[in-house]
């Protein structure tokens, strides 16, 4: 018969099940006959990113409607104009919105009467935004200071990425791989068996697939040339859940 065991250690839980009539089939047909041991396990690894993304845009203001667009869309050409100019692709260039908004005024000592004028239209705001995805962080100051230039008056990010994260996955993932090995080697030895085999491996169980985990910040800006940039690292992490199996 099938030992059952259980262990809760505090960070990664390694739990001990018995095994069942139809579980963990090997390529071979056979079930396994010894002890089923399933391990959580963690992989981290970190490097500096490679990828910024930023949104850029411009608000105006005119009493009408269409004069609030037409000074934001002549001011939105600038802004394109100085983006591509610092090196950006067309499909790195997205708009992300565009809006119009009355702003409201009440007359003078009307708050609060009973009999309160209707509000009034005094201005219309419009704005347009783009999302920019920066490849080549070298120039993220000069392309901050350049659509500043050209007249954006918002800008938000940068959020700090990796392009092609799957070689630091694979290193997360190859250090929890080791990680459960370790102490599946560890609880061998306690029950005074030996590890078999992996029975099963399954990735991403907690949370889905793995996600980058941004650990970045962006330095203030002072008096200076440019806008000071600060990427720090990216850390992704990969979990894993593995079910070994002991036998004697």
């Amino acid at each position: 018969m099938n030992k059952t065991i259980k262990l809760f250690p505090t960070v990664l839980f390694a739990s001990l099940l018995a095994t069942t009539a139809g579980c963990g089939n090997d390529i071979n047909g056979s079930k396994p006959s010894g002890t089923l041991i399933s391990i959580s396990a963690q992989g981290e690894a970190s490097q500096a990113p490679d990828t910024a993304a930023i949104s850029a845009g411009v608000v105006t203001e005119a009493e009408e409607s269409k004069d609030a667009m037409q000074a934001n869309a002549e001011q939105m050409e600038k802004l394109m104009k100085a983006i591509k100019k610092a090196g950006i692709d067309e499909k790195d260039v997205q708009t992300s919105g565009i809006s119009l908004m009355p702003r409201y005024s009440y007359p003078d000592n009307s708050a609060g009467s009973p009999n309160r004028p209707e509000r009034q239209i005094t201005s219309y705001i419009a704005r347009n935004t783009v999302s920019i995805t920066v490849r080549k962080l070298d120039d993220l100051s000069e392309v901050i200071d350049a659509m500043t230039a050209a007249g954006a008056n918002q800008i938000h990010g940068p959020s700090f990425s990796i392009g092609e994260p799957e070689p630091l996955l694979a290193e997360a993932r190859e250090k929890a791989l080791q990680q459960a090995r370790a102490r599946a080697e560890s609880y061998a030895k306690a029950l005074d068996t030996k590890v078999r085999r992996i029975v099963s491996i399954s990735e991403g169980s907690h949370g889905g697939m793995p996600r980058p985990m941004m650990r970045a910040e962006m330095a203030a800006a002072k008096d200076s040339a440019s806008t000071p940039i600060a990427p720090g690292e990216t850390t992704v992490s990969v979990n894993l859940e593995l079910v070994f199996e002991l036998e004697k």
